[in-house]
């Protein structure tokens, strides 16, 4: 007999599960189906991001940018220390427990807010009188119904044409973050977020890191002078980035992997590794969802066909997250699947695409919100630009951390905010402070006359703000 919920939730990533807690406290009878398993085949909830995205790559950013300073930067701090050593099983370890930790701190919110949890295969079976019915296959098979379907099932990593994931030598963001020994030499295919940040854990571990990238700019939907001061920073740190290459084949055996490929002049060149990490985009999971059996559009590219307000061409069907247009962030898919839930609930859900922040984990993280200078000059809106260094910053200076700058871009006569650009210590925290501001249609003035605690990094954003009227005061 199938059991009966108001909504039931398909997928448990970071926009099914925030949604299906949200449409639970709103009082309704809540359902999430997710099929991702641990090690030892239990329940995982959190998606892709909890399991081998988000999560897992920060805690290895973390385990191995204390390296690095172990054995590079301690001793400017007056720190000495003896032969340094690398536990790679127990950094890995660390790793798995802090998903661990976060898959079952989704679980306990279920549990908290009476959301039913079904570990299994979730997909549309029909429509009912009662609306949907939903198919769950796994250890217990189960049928579910409900009024209303949040699809939420995220996104993979997609394949270089001829050159599938094996996870042993050609990897995607999966294997990257379980490779058992350092490789002496790593290849990545893509400059992108996920192709920095692996290459950035890698390299800090031992490995001489070679990425290459179709594009002929770097960073292109970064800001012009951020992306040109980040090249910099990871060239001296000992990244090698090869812009503007066409990747011919690629070949892997017992040996390793060898990439041919043509580089920005054209000219013919063979890349040998250990190891491979490809991250050159990712794709919608739909083609286990069934959606032919009640119709649901999914265009050819494989994303749900949504409007501005997520719901699909199915009446009281809804989809958030990497499976529909839009950035494929986290937090996007965290704010879609809570306006959801309140749309159902007869509210008025809220999101603001032009207020979503960006940011990418290196050292120096990389953040930012709004509209590009280069995005401005396209238009054609007149700006003024701001923007603080640094290295004239008393706690970057403290903490030798001093690579970077903020960048405050606002409207020539209005003075609005219309983007917030910063490389450097914390940008993923400085940002929020942008992300506010813009919200309320703040200007550069509003932050300019804001108190800053001192000495703190948040001190460059209010510098960069004064930096707007040429009134910076501590450059």
């Amino acid at each position: 007999m199938a059991k009966n919920f108001d909504v039931v939730v398909i997928g448990g990533g970071p926009g099914g599960y925030i949604a299906a807690i949200r449409a639970a406290q709103l009082g309704f009878a809540v359902a999430c189906i997710d099929d991702w398993k641990n090690a030892q085949g239990g329940p995982a909830p959190g998606g892709t991001c909890t399991n081998i995205g988000c999560i897992p790559s920060k805690a290895l950013l973390q385990s191995s940018e204390h390296y690095e300073h172990a054995g590079h930067h301690f001793k400017d701090h007056g720190i000495q220390i003896g032969s340094l050593g690398l536990d790679l099983a127990k950094m890995l370890a660390r790793k798995d427990t802090v998903v661990k930790q976060n898959n079952d701190g989704i679980l306990y919110l279920f549990k908290k807010n009476k959301v039913a949890f079904f570990h299994g295969h979730g997909s549309f079976a029909g429509r009912t009188e009662k609306g949907y019915e939903i198919a769950v296959a796994g250890a217990a098979a189960e049928t579910l119904t409900a009024k209303h379907v949040i699809v939420a099932t995220g996104s993979s990593a997609r394949p270089l044409s001829g050159a599938p994931f094996d996870e042993k030598q050609v990897l995607s963001n999966d294997g990257a973050l379980a490779i058992p020994s350092v490789p002496k030499r790593l290849g990545v295919i893509g400059a992108g977020v996920i192709g920095l940040e692996m290459g950035s854990v890698w390299r800090r571990l031992g490995s001489e890191v070679t990425i290459l990238e179709a594009l002929p700019a770097f960073l292109g939907a970064v800001d012009d002078q951020i992306a040109r001061e980040a090249a910099k920073v990871f060239g001296r740190q000992g990244l090698k980035i090869h812009l503007g290459v066409k990747i011919d084949a690629v070949k892997a055996d017992r040996k390793g992997v060898t990439v041919t490929y043509a580089d920005s002049k054209g000219e013919p060149q063979t890349l040998a590794v250990d190891k491979l990490i490809v991250s050159i985009g990712r794709v919608p999971n739909t083609a286990g969802l069934s959606g032919e059996a009640v119709g649901l559009k999914i265009d050819e590219r494989g994303f749900v066909e949504v409007d501005d307000a997520c719901r699909t061409n199915l009446p009281n069907v809804w989809a958030v997250g990497d499976v529909v247009r839009g950035p494929m962030l986290a937090h996007k898919a965290e704010e879609e699947g809570v306006a959801v839930a309140e749309r159902i609930a007869g509210q008025h859900g809220h999101v603001n695409f032009n207020t979503i922040p960006w940011v990418i984990y290196t050292s120096p993280e990389i953040a930012w919100v709004g509209q590009t200078e280069q995005q401005l000059k396209a238009a054609g809106r007149a700006y003024r630009a701001g923007t603080f260094p640094f290295a004239a910053n008393g706690r970057a200076r403290a903490l030798g951390d001093t690579a970077g700058l903020v960048k405050f871009l606002a409207d020539e006569k209005t003075d609005e905010i219309l983007g917030v650009h910063i490389i450097g210590p914390f940008a993923s925290e400085l940002i929020s402070e942008a992300v506010v501001a813009m919200e309320f249609r703040a200007s550069s003035e509003d932050i300019a006359r804001i108190c800053h605690a001192h000495p703190s990094l948040s001190e460059a954003t209010k510098e960069a703000a004064l930096a707007v009227d040429k009134r910076a005061l501590n450059f």
